[in-house]
């Protein structure tokens, strides 16, 4: 029983962790994703988030989900939905995160939710940002939509997997989140470097 139990919190908090780095991609789609699975029986229904599987949240979610994936085809609105998604991710990844576990202890299940699943979150959206406002530097934005299409299928993929095969979802976001961390540290010193070349360059003016 306890090896069971033990597995059954594994496989909760992999179904988290996986679909809140899925919302770091696109925030509403793993929402949607979670709302149907709840509503169809798939996961058990989670205390404090029996508003999810009304049928409200589910048009205004899918809604909300084709406005997102639309959205980030179109040049300059993407910038916009990235300022408005960069908080929403995190709060997305917390509620996902939360809403999985569901036999913890409350304070337990929150303070996971806002580590773990807001964290996942906001590394994997700040990521993406970042590589947008870099084509955007570079191209005027005209090259951003290239980066909708594969952010939509990873965001899709992302919580397909994280539903169908949580262990291996929650495996594939600690490479992501290792890649992800890499690159926004080589980011920072490329950027350090360029300041302090700068500053003897100007020192030498």
């Amino acid at each position: 029983m306890d090896h069971l139990s033990t597995m059954q919190y594994l496989v909760a908090g992999a179904l988290g962790l996986g679909l809140a780095a899925s919302s770091g991609f696109r925030v509403f789609v793993p929402l949607l994703a979670a709302s149907v699975a709840h509503r169809v029986g798939w996961l058990p229904s989670s205390p404090g988030f029996e508003w999810l599987v009304s049928w409200t949240a589910l048009l205004v979610l899918a809604t909300a989900t084709v406005a997102e994936l639309v959205g980030y085809y179109v040049p300059f609105v993407d910038h916009l939905l990235d300022t408005l998604t960069t908080p929403a991710s995190f709060v997305a990844g917390t509620l996902l995160m939360t809403s999985s576990l569901t036999h913890l202890d409350p304070t337990l299940r929150w303070t996971l939710g806002i580590l773990v699943g807001g964290g996942a979150a906001g590394v994997v959206q700040g990521s993406t940002a970042l590589l947008r406002a870099g084509s955007t530097a570079t191209t005027g934005g005209l090259a951003n939509p290239l980066f909708a299409t594969p952010e939509n299928v990873l965001a899709i993929a992302g919580t397909l997997v994280a539903l169908l095969l949580p262990l291996v979802a929650a495996g594939l976001v600690v490479v992501l989140l290792v890649f992800a961390a890499s690159r926004w540290r080589r980011w920072r010193q490329r950027r350090a470097a360029r300041a302090a070349a700068s500053a003897i360059g100007g020192g030498f003016a």
